[in-house]
């Protein structure tokens, strides 16, 4: 086993080296490589992508895989990873290569189209693409020879555990109660935010964003590096190097700040995992959405409260003196909890956010069960937008394009963000009872919080499932019931409803 353990930590080794040549390749994409180099890039990715193929699935470490996992003295870490890393094996080695490495080809390509599609506001340049990378999905999963239906393997590749019959619920839910307070809302007064929507130029807030807003959040050079893309996301290459990106909106001072302190709650998580998982699937293979918990954690509950803008409101009043200089704080926190039914998921407020999330959760149901068809998905989307928000969509970069997801062929991922907000609110719940959190954020103490969700949850990386650490931080498992709650004591608060 001595020698068989050796063979296993090189192979990790080697696996994290082409995870990490791939990732870099990724972002580099998706921000700075030029255009007119894509047929090149691609092809060489491919071929990297078809090399990390052939070594997850080695069949000989696949065997020693196995050994390691039925060896009950080796601890329980270690086991752990090794079911993780056979279980991912597990699910591509029985695809032909030619066509892992084609369903690969065909993502690469995927991007500039979406791209090219949403800044044209046309949807049919990315149709036949979108048609084509399902039914590869299909293909790919299909092979799993499994009893699920394809939908609920895609769910649970996000969220271990889960499926239609335990979204199917939490979504009603969300429904029942969530859809008459949103009504409600909208029929009360209407909070202004149009102090929001000023002129505001793009590189004063980068000079916020670099200069206030990420030293506070403490996102240090020396691990931590922002850029700008057309869709905010975040990757972590190690602990120590973990990159987000966001967008800066002229007319929306707050988009590029919820969008960082929301990006930077997922690094946050990848940085403050055991130094010992470095490396390992133990450090990225946590559930996506315990990740969405941490990320729409610091961006809601830590950083659209009050207290956080006690703090900082006055910082970036000195950044916009002409535009916000006499704007009380009230009016701007008002502003920034606002609810109102609106077109884009990034930018939607706390209560409205997950009918956005819950649209495309039917969408992709249909999706895979027969039920939606590509074609004139667009019209789908528009009419579940005006069904449930009751507003309607005039541009497909408003609608149907806006989200980068499908172009990488992330069906079932979606479902995580709200529930990774249901995640969230229980956390919260637990974390009020043992730390003054708005206490510590009036004084511009963001390492308070931070260092609680380091404790109890960020270490243990995926050396437990989502609903062992939920278990262990709350003393009880999963409530939908916090989230709802928190939701309707807020906006209830908010516009003075009884």
């Amino acid at each position: 086993m001595t020698s068989k353990l050796k063979l296993y930590q090189d192979w990790k080794f080697k696996l994290s080296a082409y995870q990490m040549v791939l990732s870099l390749l990724d972002i580099d994409r998706i921000t700075v490589a030029p255009p007119d180099g894509n047929a090149y890039r691609d092809e060489r990715t491919a071929f990297l992508s078809g090399e990390l193929f052939d070594i997850s699935t080695d069949r000989g470490m696949m065997e020693i895989l196995q050994e390691i996992l039925s060896d009950e003295t080796l601890n329980r870490d270690l086991r752990k990873e090794a079911s993780l890393y056979y279980k991912e094996a597990s699910d591509i080695v029985c695809i032909p290569r030619d066509v892992y490495l084609d369903y690969k080809k065909l993502i690469e390509r995927s991007y500039l189209i979406w791209l090219k599609a949403k800044y044209t506001d046309d949807y049919s340049l990315f149709e036949p693409l979108l048609r084509e990378i399902i039914e590869s999905r299909k293909v790919l999963i299909g092979y799993r020879k499994s009893d699920k239906p394809l939908y609920d393997e895609m769910l649970n590749d996000y969220e271990p555990g889960s499926s239609t019959a335990f979204y199917d619920p939490f979504f009603e839910t969300v429904k029942e109660r969530l859809l008459p307070l949103i009504e409600r809302v909208s029929k009360a007064e209407r909070i202004d935010d149009s102090i929001l929507h000023r002129y505001y130029p793009a590189d004063r807030q980068k000079a916020f964003t670099h200069e206030f807003l990420l030293p506070f959040l403490h996102f240090e050079p020396s691990w931590g590096y922002q850029n700008e893309t057309e869709h905010p996301f975040t990757s972590w290459l190690s602990q120590n190097d973990c990159r987000t990106t966001t967008k800066y909106v002229e007319n929306d001072i707050v988009s590029a700040i919820f969008s960082t302190i929301h990006e930077t709650g997922h690094a946050w998580y990848a940085h403050n995992i055991d130094p010992r998982y470095d490396g390992s699937i133990l450090s990225y293979g946590v559930s996506s959405a315990m990740h969405e918990s941490q990320s729409r954690f610091c961006e809601n509950y830590l950083g659209r409260s009050h207290a956080f803008w006690e703090y900082c409101y006055p910082h970036l009043q000195d950044y916009f003196p002409a535009e916000l200089g006499e704007v009380p704080l009230e009016t701007f926190y008002r502003a920034v909890n606002l609810s109102t039914p609106s077109p884009i998921r990034t930018e939607a407020d706390e209560l409205t956010y997950p009918i956005h999330v819950l649209i495309r959760y039917e969408i992709e149901k249909g999706l895979f069960d027969g039920s939606i068809s590509t074609e004139r998905l667009d019209q789908t989307w528009n009419d579940k937008y005006r069904e449930y928000l009751g507003i309607e969509i005039t541009k497909a970069s408003q609608g149907l394009l806006q989200d980068v997801h499908w172009s990488s062929g992330d069906f079932g991922y979606f479902p995580t963000y709200a529930l990774g907000s249901a995640f969230g609110a229980q956390f919260y719940h637990r974390m009020l009872q043992d730390l003054d959190v708005n206490g510590a954020l009036r004084s511009g103490d963001y390492l308070a919080p931070i260092s609680w969700l380091k404790t109890n949850i960020h270490q243990y990386g995926a050396s437990l499932t989502a609903s062992e650490i939920i278990q262990r931080v709350c003393g009880e498992a999963f409530k939908p019931e916090y989230y709802i709650d928190y939701l309707e004591n807020k906006y209830g608060e908010l516009y003075g409803l009884d």
